[in-house]
């Protein structure tokens, strides 16, 4: 019998675990990378980027960190060696099309009217059709020729922080055009080495839109390059939970955040009566591990005296996978001057000196301005699909969170799954545990429900994501509620979800990727 062809699209992270695993199960990959390395966002950031989880939460179930990476928080390099010798390791190379972008994705299969009609996920809810195929379309990056590819399944890893950069909207005659000097998207700067970038931003006013990790990391290297003879300016609209480490008052936040108690402080999706009680009842306790953490970040950053306290709770941004470790001596920089912040509390745009912010009279002078206002990894979902009725339902509602059962699959587009667009504590340790399951579900383990059935889980998880993540709910962030998750994927799969060795263990030791090596 042939194997069934699954096509993976991408070759970072989320696409080398597809590989792998779809080996395991004897299929044939073809793995299709635009790009001529694997790793995907790794290969391109900047100079001071370093791993945001500690090394332990982020690392291979089957292929730990090497012991000469002795840091808790490696940086970009270490890291992107580290996703290339978990590659060699597993022989995957062999299985991936480099320089080759999938300009489209066709469904060969039945009318649009009868896809509509189905009850079950491909009309018999089954992951596989003996009938149709998905056809896959790729150009050569080199010679510019296409061809197209037949598969039987089509696996998505296509990342989220990438490629479709977001782009603000600016007021009719301020467009970036008027300006005298040059913008840029954040996309651009990590493209150039280490140098390059260094060079690029030296002896220029420079001001970064933004206030996440990006923006920080970027405002650092414009500080370590120009120092405060010619400060750069951040202006940011929203002051985020940006943490100095991950011990608040000296204790782990893993023990506050990520261990099944805390889960229980959590309204969850699909929960019975006496844990939707039990939520309510411990909801001052909910309350109180959310200042804990506030007031050591307002200590020890000094945020009242930089006019950076946010305006919501920590647990929000938790809940939004938004904050993030602050660049080490960032305070100092602003402290000095060589990085100055700006808050602009409503739309700006371009004049011939500068930035013009809503309601100030004079612009904010400047010779460079970077973007570092993220990426439309929605958009970049959509435009894959030939199809404008997959292209809608892809993407689903702009007031819902994205339209995927299990964070993995849409129940009206068949022989398809996406891995890696929702966030969680850890990228690399979730997606694992997403192409675990897929695979399993290719493999016949298990069967998904019906197409309404999956379409109530993921309203569910809609109404989690807007109580506890607000206006980012969008991003589809479980990191509050990972071992919750992780459960309902290992139910399906046929697994213990309980993973420690007794009460207590399973109570309060925070869950990782070790925790789910095998069934």
């Amino acid at each position: 019998m042939d194997k069934k062809v699954v096509a993976v699209v991408g070759a970072g992270i989320s696409g080398l675990l597809a590989c792998k695993y779809t080996l395991s199960k004897g299929f044939r990959p073809i793995v299709f990378e635009s790009t001529c390395s694997i790793g995907g966002v790794w290969t391109k950031t900047v100079e001071t980027t370093k791993l945001q989880t500690p090394k332990i939460f982020y690392q291979f179930s089957d292929f730990q960190w090497p012991a000469s990476v002795t840091e808790d928080n490696p940086n970009h390099n270490q890291v992107l060696e580290y996703i290339e010798s978990y590659a060699r390791h597993f022989d995957l190379l062999k299985h991936i099309k480099f320089n080759t972008k999938v300009c489209g994705l066709e469904y060969e299969g039945p009318s649009e009217d009868e896809m509509q009609s189905w009850s079950l996920w491909g009309g018999t809810g089954e992951p596989f059709s003996s009938e149709w195929k998905w056809k896959v379309i790729v150009q050569d990056e080199q010679s510019l020729s296409t061809e197209t590819h037949l598969v039987d399944f089509v696996i998505l890893c296509i990342g989220r922080f990438s490629d479709v950069p977001n782009i603000p909207e600016f007021p009719p005659n301020k467009c970036p055009e008027a300006f005298h000097g040059k913008v840029i998207h954040s996309m651009e700067y990590a493209d150039m080495d280490d140098e390059s970038a260094a060079k690029f931003v030296t002896g220029k006013q420079v001001t970064i839109v933004g206030s996440q990790k990006f923006a920080l990391d970027i405002a650092m290297e414009c500080s370590n390059a120009n120092g405060i003879e010619n400060p750069c300016t951040l202006l940011y609209r929203t002051a985020h939970w940006n943490m100095p480490d991950l011990f608040p008052w000296g204790l782990p936040l893993a023990l506050l955040y990520l261990n099944r108690f805390s889960e229980l402080l959590i309204h969850k999706p699909g929960e019975g009566p006496l844990l939707g009680l039990l939520a309510t009842l411990l909801s001052p306790l909910r309350w109180a591990f959310s200042k804990f953490v506030e007031t050591y970040v307002n200590k020890k950053l000094g945020l009242y005296k930089y006019g950076m306290v946010p305006e919501h709770s920590f647990l929000q941004d938790l809940s939004s996978s938004v904050l993030a470790i602050v660049p080490e001596k960032f305070y100092d920089r602003v402290q000095e001057g060589s990085i100055i912040l700006k808050k602009s509390s409503g739309s700006f745009g371009f004049v011939q000196e500068g930035i013009l912010v809503e309601g100030e009279a004079s612009p904010l002078k400047t010779d460079l301005v970077i973007l570092a206002t993220g990426f439309r990894g929605d958009k970049k979902l959509k435009d894959i699909f030939v199809s404008p009725t997959f292209q809608d339902y892809i993407t689903g509602s702009p007031k819902a969170i994205m339209p995927f059962y299990r964070q993995c699959i849409n129940g009206r587009i068949p022989q398809l799954a996406v891995i890696g667009h929702s966030e969680s504590i850890s990228n690399l340790y979730t997606s694992e545990m997403r192409c675990k399951w897929v695979v399993e579900l290719l493999g016949g383990t298990f069967k998904v429900p019906s197409i309404k059935e999956m379409e109530k889980d993921v309203e569910q998880w809609d109404e989690y994501a807007k109580r506890y993540a607000g206006k980012y709910y969008r991003r589809s962030c479980i990191t509050t509620l990972h071992i919750w998750y992780n459960d309902q994927l290992c139910k399906d799969m046929g697994w213990n979800p309980k993973r420690k060795k007794g009460l207590l263990a399973e109570l309060f030791e925070p869950y990782g990727p070790m925790d789910y090596v095998s069934p």
